[in-house]
């Protein structure tokens, strides 16, 4: 550790032990905001690899019934029947602040189409197979949103995080013990100097005492 090049006085000392006692709190305060942002990122973490589980199992299913309609219904009949959609999505983004890290928020709307039964084709060419792999898809889009704002929301953290723990071990193993050493050397210092004027007191005390007699 380094003493900063302060006058060593009483006014400097006064000052320094401010400085140390506002580091000190500081840190406290953003080592608390980074154990919350780990526990924040834990549970995204987790959260995150419920949903891709979930979108990959629906994902195989669709792709699976997709594969057996698509091995009897001819692929002009296919064209038609994903050729006219029957709701439309918006995206409405938004955002919340999580320990001071703003993070993005997505809102899907569906629209649906009033004059279009569920499914956007007629089942005389079509297959159940078909049916179910739609659905399977259907459910994908939301779950896919729903990651892109954890894995975007991971990313802002998991850089909060390392800006915060940066911050935390310069006032830990930097600021904290700079100012702890420096006002121990001006304490030091001062208790010398008041030695030294202690000393040359009693002198003068002597010298005074001698002229008397």
């Amino acid at each position: 550790m380094a003493i900063l090049n302060v006058n060593p006085t009483r006014m400097e000392l006064s000052r320094l032990r401010k400085r140390l006692g506002t580091a000190t709190r500081g840190h406290k305060l953003l080592k608390d905001k980074q154990d919350e942002l780990v526990r924040q990122f834990i549970l995204l973490v987790k959260k995150n690899q419920e949903l891709r589980k979930k979108m990959d199992s629906s994902l195989q299913k669709g792709m699976k019934e997709y594969v057996l309609a698509s091995s009897v219904i001819p692929d002009h009949v296919l064209e038609e029947a994903f050729s006219i959609p029957f709701n439309k999505v918006s995206l409405d983004v938004q955002t919340k602040s999580i320990m001071n890290t703003e993070v993005p928020v997505l809102n899907t709307m569906y629209q649906e189409d009033s004059d279009v039964d569920d499914f956007s084709y007629g089942f005389v060419s079509t297959t159940s197979e078909l049916d179910l792999s739609l659905d399977y898809l259907d459910s994908i889009l939301p779950l896919m949103l729903q990651l892109a704002e954890i894995e975007k929301t991971c990313q802002l953290i998991a850089k909060e995080i390392e800006t915060t723990k940066r911050r935390v071990n310069a006032l830990e193993y930097l600021t904290i013990p700079n100012l702890t050493e420096t006002i121990a050397h001006i304490e030091n210092t001062l208790d010398e100097n008041e030695r030294g004027n202690v000393t040359r007191l009693m002198k003068v005390i002597d010298i005074l005492e001698m002229e008397d007699e």
